[in-house]
């Protein structure tokens, strides 16, 4: 038997159980990974709260939980390609990340679902990248950034927010970010200039950055494309990952699934040179599911939280 994380109806942490089920095995063309750490995302319980959001996702009742998880290979069925046996890995598995084993179907047409894991990442970190550093990336990827550029990042103190500060730096950037006043410190360390969001945000990127900024980017609603429009910022400029397909102004929407195929690998080899940080803000065993989900959904958590197994 393996334990695994479902829900039955949708709703809040409250309706999270952790089962025994009888244990999967790989087979033909497939690989089963035990996993050892999974990472939350808001997405996660997004989907498990809100039935709409599932159904765009094909998500149904009953369902497991989770997506981004590392661990080790441990089967290696008939016809699997490019994954042996002890191999470290971490990937995406919609709805079946936060359990004991994930069962994946190896790399068709080069199309990879499952990363090796370089050596001086940890399975923690491993397990924070997949769908919050495609996010980021392709936000930045979606307005062209590029050196010299002062970007607005909304919600930067947040999962992706983090990799989106750290990237733009990387690109040559000047980062203005929005956040909360008790993560400021917590953004510097990025280098990152943190503003208060909320009301009158328009007047302090301008007192920040009285020549105005170039380019924005919006991890959380709609306040900074809007502020970033009423600067004067080109639509084009703007981008949003969280206000669905028709954002205001004719900003570009874009997401995770967006990146590029070498994402992964970039930011991977950039955490292995210390060029690339990842905050785990909190760590919960699987025992703990429903507080670790409670605490996500809180969204004041700086950095990410990770399911350790």
């Amino acid at each position: 038997m393996s334990r695994t994380v479902i829900y039955e109806t949708f709703g809040g942490p409250e309706v999270l159980e952790l089962r025994e089920i009888p244990e999967p095995h790989a087979g033909p063309g497939e690989v089963r990974v035990r996993v050892t750490a999974a990472g939350l995302n808001p997405m996660d319980w997004a989907i498990a709260s809100m039935p709409q959001l599932a159904a765009q996702f094909g998500v149904t009742v009953p369902s497991g939980f989770g997506y981004d998880f590392a661990g080790v290979v441990d089967e290696v069925g008939d016809g699997a390609r490019g994954f042996a046996v002890g191999d470290r890995v971490f990937g995406g598995a919609l709805g079946r990340a936060v359990a004991d084993f994930v069962v994946m179907t190896t790399p068709v047409h080069g199309q990879q679902p499952l990363w090796h894991t370089p050596e001086g990442v940890s399975d923690e970190v491993a397990a924070t990248v997949p769908v919050a550093g495609a996010t980021a990336a392709a936000a930045l990827a979606a307005i062209g950034l590029r050196s010299g550029d002062t970007v607005l990042i909304g919600g930067a103190a947040g999962g992706v927010g983090v990799f989106a500060v750290q990237l733009a730096k990387l690109a040559g950037a000047r980062v203005i970010g929005t956040a909360s006043e008790g993560t400021f410190d917590f953004l510097r360390q990025f280098g990152a200039e943190p503003i208060a969001y909320g009301a009158g945000l328009a007047d302090r990127v301008q007192a920040v950055a009285p020549n105005g900024i170039t380019a924005a980017t919006d991890l959380f609603g709609t306040e900074t494309a809007e502020t970033a429009l009423a600067l004067g910022v080109p639509p084009e400029r703007i981008s949003t990952v969280a206000a669905g397909p028709n954002p205001p102004g004719g900003v570009r929407a874009t997401g995770g699934i967006d990146a590029a195929p070498d994402t992964m690998e970039r930011i991977t080899e950039a955490i292995v040179t210390g060029k690339i940080t990842v905050p785990i803000a909190a760590s919960f065993p699987l025992e703990k599911i429903g507080d670790a989900v409670a605490l996500q959904a809180g969204r004041h958590v700086h950095g990410k939280v990770v399911i350790t197994l």
